[in-house]
């Protein structure tokens, strides 16, 4: 079979929402949140024919309830796909639609799809990180992993641990930048395009959620100062220089440019290199370092070839933590010029579509931008990387 080119022909997502009781999806289904997502993909996409749809891939860290019994199938039968139209669930913890997008982009690849459609959802206020899980004993009784490597915020203390140069000064500064950054963003109009609105309910009654919920802009770094470390005594990880927990779903059409361009789809981006690796469980914030390494290298890449950075930010500490790896400074404008997961939220399985997604805008608004690179950490220890080539591209870094 012929090797072919992997496009992003767009993207989408729901508005995130705070999970919990208080949320605006508390009584909102898991699964119907992707069903409004994936609509909304294919309606604001008619090109798409629905019946060449090769595969739906659909990422869920916990996968059980209204996140379980095969979210690809079951979403995709919701959204009125044919049902010749198969579909699977997928896990990766936070790189869940990460990994959904580079599994099928292999398939197509290798030739056997030209269109998929993958993405992730989450509902951390039904289905909490760690919930209804049964961690195989041997992990602590043979001590592969520390008790601590189950615990997200307390990986994030290690990494200021680890590197003294990590203050919790600038993880505070990281955080309010990413509000400020957000704010602006809206203030421009460059988030709401690729979100779809979501009906909701609530004992008020019936809403419609079109803006991410948890948008703080009126941060400031006393107020951030002040907050408290609730994963250990006098710590640095705060509710303010780390991810909140975060209801919502993604979803991208990825497919092989000459089946893109026999019909005329829009390519927002070229897939050009992907790779994961694994580090300590006990510091898995450091885990895109590596797999970043791996994808430059198989690109033929450096990170000076890097234009425009989409980076996870589960922890403040973790982003800073690439940042100084790779000697790029805490403000470079080229870094997550939207905002990132502090602001907007982090809805685990899901985050990696918004990556793309908000790379995809950030390409068309820099024709002078190659490469552009979506990364983030994710939990047991490991990372997850995707080099994409910018389409619009007419000279320059």
């Amino acid at each position: 079979m012929p090797e072919n080119d992997v496009v992003f022909v767009d993207g989408v997502r729901t508005p995130f929402g705070r999970a919990g009781e208080k949320g605006m999806y508390w009584r909102t289904r898991a699964d119907d949140l992707m069903v409004s997502a994936m609509m909304g993909l294919l309606e604001r996409n008619p090109g798409i024919p629905h019946d060449r749809i090769d595969d739906v891939a659909v990422a869920a860290t916990t996968q059980s309830g209204d996140q379980g019994l095969t979210l690809g199938r079951t979403t995709a039968i919701l959204a009125g796909l044919p049902l010749s139209v198969p579909g699977y669930a997928i896990d990766r913890m936070c790189a869940g639609a990460m990994t959904a997008v580079t599994t099928v982009a292999g398939a197509i690849a290798f030739g056997a799809y030209d269109l998929a459609l993958a993405g992730g959802v989450e509902h951390m206020g039904r289905h909490p990180l760690g919930g209804d899980v049964d961690p195989n004993p041997r992990f602590l009784s043979e001590k592969l992993v520390s008790p601590d490597a189950l615990n997200m915020g307390i990986t994030a203390e290690r990494l200021h641990d680890r590197f003294p140069s990590l203050t919790k000064e600038r993880a505070d500064r990281f955080g309010m930048a990413s509000q400020l950054k957000l704010e602006a963003a809206y203030q421009a109009g460059h988030i709401q395009p690729d979100l779809i609105p979501v009906a909701t309910r609530s004992d008020e009654g019936y809403g419609l959620a079109s803006e991410d919920e948890g948008r703080r802009p009126e941060t400031t770094m006393e107020g951030l100062a002040a907050l408290k470390t609730p994963f250990r005594p006098h710590g640095k990880v705060t509710a303010g220089n780390a991810s909140p927990l975060t209801d919502g779903a993604t979803i991208a059409a990825i497919a092989s440019g000459s089946f893109a361009r026999e019909l005329g789809l829009p390519i927002k981006m070229k897939m050009v290199s992907f790779a994961f690796a694994g580090v300590e469980p006990e510091v898995m914030g450091l885990g895109p370092i590596p797999s970043t390494e791996k994808a430059l290298a198989k690109a033929g890449l450096t990170i000076d070839d890097i234009g425009l950075f989409e980076l996870n930010e589960a922890f403040a500490v973790q982003v800073l933590s690439l940042l100084d790896h790779f000697g790029i400074d805490d403000e470079d404008p080229r870094v997550n010029p939207y905002g990132g997961a502090i602001a907007v939220g982090h809805p685990l399985a899901a985050s990696g579509v918004r990556l793309m997604i908000q790379l995809a805008h950030q390409f068309e608004a820099h024709p002078e931008v190659r490469y552009g690179l979506t990364a983030m950490c994710v939990g047991l220890g490991q990372g997850g990387s995707v080099i994409w080539e910018n389409p619009h591209f007419t000279g320059g870094r």
